[in-house]
């Protein structure tokens, strides 16, 4: 019908397909590593599709962005030195530029181009990144990165894509083996490990290889009206289990100050209480 105002849509898993009305496109090109699309919707404000997959809204970017962030920051007992593989749109970084214990973070990200346009774009939520001496952004193949580096990191916050294209090699055991050698003695891994539901296949590949490496590993939930299917799984990988057992007033005392619209501690700790058919779906990876 004429008049009607054009979608952009995603294919998701076994046949799904999530369509966004477009109220005004933006932006749309074609970079070095991804199709760049930004359109303005009237629910979900601006959103970023690469390659036909969206990434991020800037209406419900913070239920993502503050669970990666804070779950693992506020249970550290000094996360000095912060690594971000992926999140190019900052908005992970903000969140743990919260955290005044935080010393340094570098972020490393393939797509220069997609930090450009998300500084251009997203400036409501990561503009604070871009003025921060403790930020540096490196731009670089995050597998390759860790693989090759010296450094060592008290907390790595994996924002990948999904375990497609470029974002494929942030899910094989070797990269997680990196991650574990990166990582200081009483470190946290957490990675983005999408929506068992419509990704029962993918999770089983990518959590089962984390178990494989670290002697501990499970993952924590987080409901995102973006990320269509039910909860969003973020893994947890470490070397002892004690930074799982932080108790919520110690939770509370290492959040005090920083302003959340998702996060609090008593959900911190709830998040990891796993319905029974992802308990099912850990278990298969597992074994």
């Amino acid at each position: 019908m004429s008049g009607e105002k054009p979608t952009v849509s995603e294919t998701l898993h076994e046949g799904v397909r999530l369509s966004f009305t477009a109220d005004e496109v933006l932006h749309d090109e074609a970079t070095g590593h991804h199709r760049l699309v930004l359109i303005r919707n009237r629910l979900f404000g601006k959103v970023l599709v690469l390659d036909g997959a969206v990434q991020v809204t800037s209406a419900d970017e913070f239920m993502y962005h503050e669970m990666m962030a804070h779950v693992p920051l506020a249970a550290h007992p000094d996360p000095r030195d912060v690594l971000i593989i992926g999140g190019g749109d900052c908005g992970l970084a903000e969140e743990a530029l919260k955290h005044s214990r935080v010393a340094s973070l570098t972020q490393i990200e393939i797509d220069r181009s997609v930090v450009e346009f998300s500084r251009r774009h997203f400036a409501e939520f990561n503009a604070p990144v871009f003025d921060d001496s403790r930020f540096t952004v490196e731009i670089a193949d995050g597998a390759a990165f860790a693989a090759g580096t010296s450094r060592k990191f008290d907390v790595v916050l994996v924002d990948s894509t999904d375990p497609t294209g470029p974002g494929a090699a942030l899910f094989t055991r070797s990269f997680y083996g990196d991650l574990r050698r990166i990582l200081k003695p009483g470190g946290i891994a957490v990675t983005q490990n999408g929506v068992p539901f419509l990704q029962r296949r993918e999770f089983v590949a990518g959590f089962g290889s984390l178990a494989s490496v670290f002697p501990v590993a499970t993952c924590f939930l987080v409901s995102v009206p973006t990320y269509f299917g039910g909860h969003m799984t973020l893994g947890w990988a470490a070397q002892e289990d004690d930074l799982l057992k932080v108790e919520k007033d110690r939770l509370q005392a290492r959040m005090a100050g920083i302003e959340t619209r998702y996060y609090t501690p008593a959900h911190h700790l709830a998040a990891f209480a796993l319905p029974r058919f992802i308990e099912d779906v850990v278990a298969e990876a597992r074994a």
